[in-house]
């Protein structure tokens, strides 16, 4: 994993994120950037499209979202970072 600190205001809600090194999400309305490709991290992704939160599930007390690029339609899970909208993820989670 490779870490790079990185701030950014959400493109869709206009949150300002302050970044762990690993955040490619916004924390209160969970929309993400695709950046990353392989590692959590890697700044890889040549597509930097929208990434919609589908879903998240709850498993061995830790939340994770499931995601489809709004650009290229490439879909992957994220894990979740402490501070993310918890109400957002349970109510996610009913799906």
């Amino acid at each position: 994993m490779k870490k790079v600190v990185e701030n950014f205001v959400c493109e869709v809600c206009g949150e300002k994120v302050i970044g762990n090194g690993t955040t490619d999400h916004c924390n209160k309305c969970l929309w993400g950037k695709h950046v990353d490709e392989e590692v959590p991290g890697d700044r890889a992704s040549m597509c930097k499209g929208l990434m919609r939160p589908i879903r998240s599930e709850y498993k061995e007390g830790e939340f994770r979202i499931f995601y489809k690029c709004e650009k290229c339609n490439h879909k992957f899970w994220v894990d979740c970072a402490k501070d993310d909208n918890r109400d957002l993820l349970v109510e996610m989670s009913k799906y």
